[in-house]
């Protein structure tokens, strides 16, 4: 679903992701209407349907992708699940935390995916590692600056409803709900928060109109909270700053230090460069060994890390395993999200176990 002939997010990325990982290949689609489904068909060379109901009682599909506006989720999400076909979901999976709750309850007994994607990156992966494997000894602190250039800039009409908080796709959730997962694969799980949000631009031009609109979106997070191992995490991800790192992450621990950084701000699309140093060194440039990457040639795409998700999925759908982050894993995303809000409206901690 969300595959146009026009072009947008499943043409730029999805699709050359698909055509990359064997064993997996684009055998229909969804669309709105049945003009742009025909238009979008003829264009890719498969049948285009109307509905996810359609698209799901196809039997060449085996997996029904969701690469829509997070308001539309649900609505297509479920009807495949009902019909027993597994799904991926991009992410942010819901609007807020209740509907991605009935969503994991949907897919009970079928197979479901999130697009979390920084959770397959080579790079990511291997980092996760290091510090598993004690690169850092006992992990003391991790430090977040991260920015989107988004938030604060003119949009266009197409992508304003990212201004307005109640409909899903917002900073908080799509630049800062990447990164975290992205984060807390590499340190762990936070177990409390405590946050500060802010609206600082309650007003943003559109385009080149000269006309402005409101925005109930956060634009400024501010979040500390505390590791599996009493280890500290803070972050602060600012909207559409005037100059400072895209993302960075300083790992700090008894024996060594980890800095990792994407000057894009966007860690789970990449590139991501690695410093490292053990004792009282200087930081180095560290790299991911040879045959990490099982798709080095489409590095630096949008398409790298959902390459190797699709090989997660294609692994998980052929042999039952369960590598690929599933919508268990977006709901406990979500829960995150939702005890960051919780924290800045009412102003206390908030432990993750208590949602």
């Amino acid at each position: 679903m969300g595959l146009s002939a026009s072009g947008g997010w499943a043409a730029g990325a999805h699709r050359p992701a698909i055509a990359a990982v064997d064993g997996i290949e684009l055998t229909a689609l969804a669309t709105s209407s049945h003009a742009s489904a025909a238009a979008a068909g003829a264009a890719f060379g498969v049948p285009g349907y109307a509905s996810a109901a359609q698209l799901a009682e196809d039997e060449n599909v085996d997996l029904v992708v969701v690469a829509v506006k997070v308001p539309r989720h649900r609505e297509l999400v479920v009807p495949a699940l009902r019909a027993g076909v597994p799904v991926l979901s991009e992410w942010p999976f819901a609007v807020n935390l209740a509907e991605a709750v009935k969503m994991e309850g949907a897919a009970r007994g079928t197979p479901s995916f999130i697009g979390l994607y920084g959770r397959c990156s080579p790079t990511i992966r291997w980092l996760a590692g290091l510090v598993a494997d004690g690169y850092v000894g006992d992990v003391l602190s991790a430090t977040v600056l991260a920015s989107s250039i988004e938030w604060g800039t003119p949009v266009s009409e197409r992508m304003r409803y990212t201004l307005d908080r109640t409909l899903g796709a917002t900073m908080l959730t799509i630049a800062f709900g990447n990164a975290i997962d992205v984060v807390s694969m590499v340190v762990g799980e936070l177990r409390d928060v405590v946050a500060s949000t802010a609206t600082r631009r309650p007003m943003i031009p559109l385009g080149r109109t000269g006309q402005t609109v409101p925005m109930t979106a956060e634009d400024q997070i501010a979040v500390s909270g505390t590791l599996p191992n009493g280890a500290i995490l803070s972050v602060h991800h600012r909207g559409a700053p005037m100059t400072g790192p895209g993302f960075s992450l300083l790992v700090d621990g008894t024996e060594g230090t980890l800095e990792i950084a994407s000057a894009g701000g966007y860690p789970h699309l990449g590139p991501v460069t690695v410093r490292g140093a053990r004792g009282h060194a200087p930081l180095s440039r560290l790299t991911p060994p040879d045959g990490h990457d099982d798709y080095p040639h489409l590095a630096g795409t949008p398409a790298h890390n959902l390459a190797h998700l699709y090989a997660a999925i294609r692994d998980d759908l052929t042999n039952g395993s369960a590598t690929a982050p599933d919508f268990a894993h977006a709901v406990r995303r979500h829960r995150l999200l939702d005890a960051i809000v919780r924290s800045s409206v009412e102003g206390r901690r908030v432990t993750l176990t208590d949602l």
